[in-house]
Order: C-alpha cells, then structure tokens, then sequence
C-alpha cells in the first residue's frame, strides 16, 4: 500500500515540478541537471508557490493540512510560499452518511436516534480531520440545538500511514537540499504530527472550548458555544448552536446594521485580551471559524468556532512580546535587542549594539509609511527573519502567534481599510505593561503570595531555632555562639515582621 502512495506521490512531485524546486538547492547541481534531462519537455509558467499549492491539493486532505500547518512557519519559509499556502482551504468531500451515523454509533454504543431527538446527516461543513452536523437534545437532555462535530472514520491510520511518508521525505530533503539542515523538515514534520494527533481528540477540542468560553463568560465582545459534556467522546464533540454571518460577508454584515470599523477594533481588542490577559489564544482564526451575531441580544458580537488549534503563552513569553511591542512604538531599538536576549533567545555573547543595528534597518523604513499602512504582522515577521543573523532560536508558539496576527490584521483590514492596528492596540499594551509592573502589578502579587506568608512566617522562629541548634561541625562553633546569643533579639524581630504582615493583609484583604 505504502509504495502505491510514495509512488503517487512521486507522480504528482514531476507533474507540478516540485522535484525540479527542491533539486536546484541540491549542492552539486547534479541532481537538477538530471531533472531537466529527463522532463526536458516540461514548460512551466506558473509561479513554484502556486505549483506547490496545486501539488499538496491533489494529494489529499492531510497534505493540504500539512500545507495550512507550514503557511504558518513564516520563520522557515520564503514569503511567496508562506503567502501561497495560506490560500490554502480544507474544503474536502463530506464522508456518506451512513458513515456518519456508524461513527455516532460506535461512540455511543447507541443509534443516533436514541441519542438525538433530531439529527441531520447532512453536514454543514467538513474539512479534513472532521466534519459537523446540526441536531437538537432530547428533551430531557434540555432539548438544546446543538452542532455536533464528527471525526472521519479512521483518520488515525490514514494519518500515520500519511505521516510515515513525509517523515521520509523530510529525511531525503535533509541530504540533498543545502538548507536542509537549517529547515529541519523532520522537527516541522513531527510538530505537524503534535497538531494532528491534537485534533483527533474531540475532547481535548472541547477543553479548548470550555477554557476559552470561561474567560470570556461577562464579554461584551466575542461568543463561544458552550460544550454539552455528557454528549462528548473523543470523536464526537456536541456543543451549543451558534447562529451568525460569517466575517468574510462584508456586505450582508453592513446590511444588518453592523458597524465594520468598530468590529475591526473589537476583533484587535480580543486578540490581545487572549494573548496578554490570558496566555490562551485561539489560534486557528480564518474567516470560516468567525461569525458575528445578529440577534437583539447579543448584537455586532463576533462569534469564536473550531477550537482544534490553541495557543498558550507563559508569563515570560508575555512579558516579552509586551516590552517589544511598545518598545516598537517608541522606536527603542535598544530595548528590542535587550528583551530578545533578556529572554535567553539571543546568545548571552550576541553584541547588542549591531543587534540593535539590525533591528533598526528593519524598522525605520515601516514608520516612514502612514499608520494605517504598516502590517504588524509583518513587522514582526521581519524580525524573526532578522533573528536568524544572531542564532535565535524562534520559539514555536511566537509562530503560532505571528501567524494568528497575521490572519486577525488581514481579517480586520478587511471590515475596515483604515485600521490602524498600532493605534489600537497601543493603549491595550500600556494598561497591560502598567498592570504587571506598576502599583497594581505589586498589590496583585502581594495578594497573591499572601497566604504563602500566612502559612510560613508563624514557622521562621521554630525553623530558625532548629537550625541554629543542630550539632555543628568543630569550625563552626563561634559563628554558632554568636548566633545563639543573637537568638533572642532575632526572635523579637521576627515578631514585629508577623504584626506587620497581618496588618498588611488586613489592608489587602479588606
């Protein structure tokens, strides 16, 4: 089976000249020589990206994802191909549904019927790992409607039988292609793998559901369906109905009476609440996981679906995309250079002076341009590129996220041209920067710690006591005295320290 596949495979690569694109970066020169021997009747006027694109389409469904996963590896790629592959859209042929109603079977060990009081076969989406079809509770399950999304029938098998293949690949391109080394095809092909194998678990997808949905419980800006948990497995995952327009339909927005500019504002606004206040980001935000809402209710509120790809920051992570952003704003080069090394992604040696030239020469010629015009996606993207100079190490979720602002300043720029997503997002930052690191930053830690001193400074004088009264080794014995004579005035001062703390608590607490 697998020699029918690689052979196909093999087919498709000479049809659209991808052995030619990968054999000119060959060292020797030998291999393409050869390839344009044998295909010397091959003419191609349609750019490598597009061909690349058109290639990874005709081998199927986990080709296509691997080529959405690698779009967002803009570290790692030229832009014309990153840019060709984002184009990318998982529109796959739904599975039958008898197929369909065999998978809600064998998850519930019961017929659809008796799980549902109405189920429709017929999907309403499908993409490559999953498809999704509406139905309603019964009513003594609350009688809800409800979307319920459906794995393809061994996809697991399809996966790994696919995945072997490019693992395979990714090692041949290692030896013949001079950047190969550098790319480490075989670390994307198994963060691919990470990805992948994640989306098969429905039940971790509405984890990232149930997460998301919490943070934003009181929001007035963004709606996540709730997850219906006695009704998921991990290959069914039933959540709340959502009823929108898509974000990609401008005009159908406008004609509802949405307001566009202050939705672009909105979806910037979101994007930095996941990232800074919550570490936790929806990272899969193309136009077709993004509604808005057109009730009464819930009026001009975007919509959040397909929680398969999330991504997380750590407190450092944020910390240091907070201090380069502003830094950016403030054209503190200087103070870029010093974050990336601060961070430990830099090399404790790099020379901060020709970093910061580096930086400079990236953005100097960006604020020459009018505010509405500068990508910050890009920009940020020119800084990895820059990186690279100085043996930075890109962290994999910093792509995530590079990737995501991308797709939210595209998105954005669509509803409203105008948008200025530095001006937008500039107050954002600030109150967050102020947040950590001012006088509300300290009495938040202060809060936070406080039960940790309630527990331990009650211990010190008992703690201090047993050590000081341990056998000591012979040399020691002096410094031993001298402590011991020190013991009681030590103990009185530890005493005022725990009046003091309660006092403070007292303040903090109420």
């Amino acid at each position: 089976m697998r020699i029918f596949r690689l052979a196909k495979i093999l087919s498709v690569a000479s049809r659209f000249g991808i052995d030619e694109m990968i054999f000119e970066h060959e060292p020797s020169g030998h291999l393409a020589a050869l390839s344009r021997i044998f295909h010397f009747w091959r003419r191609f006027d349609t750019p490598r990206a597009v061909r690349l694109r058109l290639a990874l389409e005709a081998l199927g469904p986990i080709f296509v994802k691997f080529g959405q996963v690698m779009s967002t590896r803009r570290d790692l790629l030229p832009l014309d191909i990153a840019d060709e592959l984002a184009k990318l859209q998982d529109q796959v042929p739904p599975f039958s549904s008898e197929l369909v109603l065999a998978q809600v079977e064998a998850a519930y060990g019961r017929p659809a019927s008796t799980v549902f009081a109405e189920f429709d076969a017929t999907p309403v989406a499908s993409a490559s790992v999953a498809q999704v079809h509406f139905a309603r509770l019964k009513a003594e399950d609350g009688g809800n409607e409800v979307a319920v999304k459906i794995l393809r029938p061994n996809m697991r098998e399809v996966i790994a039988h696919d995945l072997a293949l490019l693992d395979t690949l990714a090692g041949l391109l290692e030896k013949i292609w001079s950047d190969g080394k550098r790319l480490k095809p075989r670390e994307v092909v198994a963060e691919f793998a990470k990805y992948l194998y994640d989306e098969l678990d429905l039940m971790r997808e509405a984890a990232n559901c149930s997460q998301l949905r919490r943070n934003f419980t009181a929001s007035k800006l963004l709606l996540v369906p709730g997850v219906f948990w006695d009704h998921c497995t991990t290959t069914v995952m039933v959540m709340e109905r959502m009823r929108g327009i898509p974000i990609s339909q401008r005009e159908v927005l406008l004609a509802a009476g949405i307001d566009l500019s202050t939705l672009s504002r909105a979806g910037v606004e979101i994007f930095f609440t996941q990232v800074f206040r919550d570490g936790f980001f929806h990272a899969d935000m193309h136009p077709g996981n993004i509604f808005v809402a057109t009730d009464e209710e819930h009026h001009g509120k975007y919509i959040a679906l397909d929680f398969g790809i999330v991504g997380t920051l750590t407190d450092v992570d944020k910390n240091y995309l907070a201090q380069n952003f502003l830094a950016f704003f403030q054209r503190d080069y200087k103070r870029v250079a010093l974050a990336h090394i601060e961070a430990g992604w830099a090399p404790a040696d790099t020379r901060v002076d020709e970093f910061e030239a580096s930086i400079r020469a990236v953005c100097e010629p960006i604020f020459d341009r009018p505010l509405h015009e500068i990508s910050f996606g890009r920009a940020l993207l020119r800084l990895f590129q820059t990186s690279r100079r100085f043996n930075i190490e890109i962290q994999p979720q910093l792509v995530m996220l590079q990737k995501t602002l991308l797709n939210i300043e595209g998105l954005g720029r669509q509803l409203d041209p105008n948008l200025d997503l530095w001006t937008t997002a500039k107050p954002f930052l600030e109150r967050w920067m102020s947040e950590q690191l001012g006088r509300r930053g300290m009495i938040r830690g202060l809060k936070q710690e406080a039960p940790n001193w309630a527990r331990i400074v009650p211990q010190l004088p008992r703690l201090v006591h047993q050590a000081l009264t341990r056998e000591p080794a012979p040399d020691l014995a002096p410094v031993l005295n001298a402590l011991l004579a020190a013991q009681h005035r030590q103990n009185r001062l530890l005493g005022l320290i725990v009046v003091l703390l309660a006092a403070l608590l007292a303040i903090l607490y109420f």
